[in-house]
């Protein structure tokens, strides 16, 4: 039975959440992800499942952390600046191997910003904030709809290869209201980590057990186990062996790269003979599209490549999606922070374009339509 609702994105993310089994949230309240603790509050308690308050954006990442050693699926919700302040732990969860979620509702920036307007300016810092090297899966939404999927996925990644995920959305999806229509009745795939039977005698916690990822011993199960965030061998304790240091921090890299065209999504409209191609996700992505119609009646031969994953960024489906056309346009609610990237894997002779804005507002579709017009002369 499809259930047709009048939904914001934030509420469709703790809706996610909860269809996606996750039992604990840990947050500090934030602009403009508020609305996303605020419903977990009223559903969590109701379900039997944990909300908590923490003083700020480090001890909610802090607890998160502790509940998923347990075995649970827990996350957080923030903007940038709270964001800012969970890196730390984010690089911890990543050598760790705890899977956790974390949504961060972009606002603009540096600082306090704009704390009611939009932008996507944490993209950046959601692939490089953490020091250190390991990689990173980052969704995005750019609509309500999306942000009940995607938020079900992110768990679903987070358990499958026992990493922080992270999901980007900004103010103006987080705060938009729109028909959310979903099937009842249409099966989810739920993802549960893969974890030690009791009955296993030679219990490795941090070896391989088949495709980068170990199994996972929750605490209170037989196995006992070592968790640090020094670099540590396969039985979770610190060292500083040139061999095994290496071998761990490529495998914790690896697990993730080397599936990048299985973690990544796309989707386009009127690419097959685009001349000209806009690239565009999150809110803007809508302006794009919209753009890409009006281009179209005009005549010119436009068309979208809307990523739902921005990392890891898949270099490989994007080079071969852009190859033979002319021009790609990149809009975005910062100043080019995955133009960058597009203009690194683009093929020879596609000439690349940033359209930028970051005073706190939508690109308008004119506006992009204004670009690929000045593109096309």
């Amino acid at each position: 039975m499809n259930k047709l609702k009048l939904v914001q994105g934030n509420e469709a993310c703790a809706l996610g959440a909860v269809a996606a089994g996750a039992t604990f949230y840990a947050g500090y309240p934030i602009t403009p992800s508020t609305e996303i603790a605020e419903h977990i509050s009223v559903m969590f308690p109701k379900l039997g499942r944990k909300f908590i308050q923490m003083e700020d954006e480090i001890a909610s990442m802090g607890a998160v952390l502790g509940a998923s050693c347990t075995g649970v699926k827990a996350f957080t919700a923030t903007s940038g600046p709270g964001f800012s302040l969970m890196q730390e732990l984010i690089g911890y969860a990543a050598m760790t191997e705890l899977p956790a979620v974390v949504i961060n509702v972009m606002r603009p920036g540096p600082s306090t910003g704009l704390p009611t307007l939009s932008a996507s300016g944490d993209v950046q810092q959601a692939r490089w904030g953490t020091h250190g090297d390991h990689s990173i899966i980052a969704l995005c939404a750019s609509s309500v709809t999306e942000c009940y999927y995607q938020t079900i996925r992110a768990f679903n990644l987070a358990e499958k290869y026992l990493s922080p995920v992270l999901l980007l959305i900004d103010e103006e999806i987080g705060h938009l209201r729109e028909k959310f229509e979903i099937d009842e009745d249409e099966p989810l795939e739920i993802i549960n980590r893969a974890t030690v039977g009791d009955d296993e005698e030679n219990f490795i916690p941090y070896a391989d057990a088949g495709e980068g990822m170990p199994l996972f011993a929750p605490f209170g199960s037989k196995h006992r186990h070592h968790v640090t965030g020094l670099t540590h061998n396969e039985k979770g304790f610190y060292t500083s062996s040139p061999q095994l240091v290496e071998q761990a921090v490529r495998r914790l890299h690896d697990k993730i790269e080397r599936d990048v065209n299985e973690i990544a999504e796309f989707e386009t409209l009127h690419l097959d003979d685009a001349q000209v191609v806009i690239f565009a996700y999150g809110s803007v992505a809508r302006s794009a599209e919209e753009a890409v119609l009006h281009l179209r009646a005009q005549g010119v031969k436009a068309g979208l490549l809307k990523p739902r994953v921005l990392w890891p960024f898949a270099d490989s489906q994007v080079t071969l999606a852009l190859l033979g056309k002319k021009a790609v346009v990149v809009p975005e609610t910062n100043l080019g922070q995955i133009y960058r990237e597009v203009e690194r894997v683009a093929p020879c002779g596609v000439a690349v374009y940033p359209l930028n804005q970051v005073d706190g507002h939508l690109i308008a579709p004119e506006k992009i339509i204004a670009k690929v017009e000045e593109v096309c002369q």
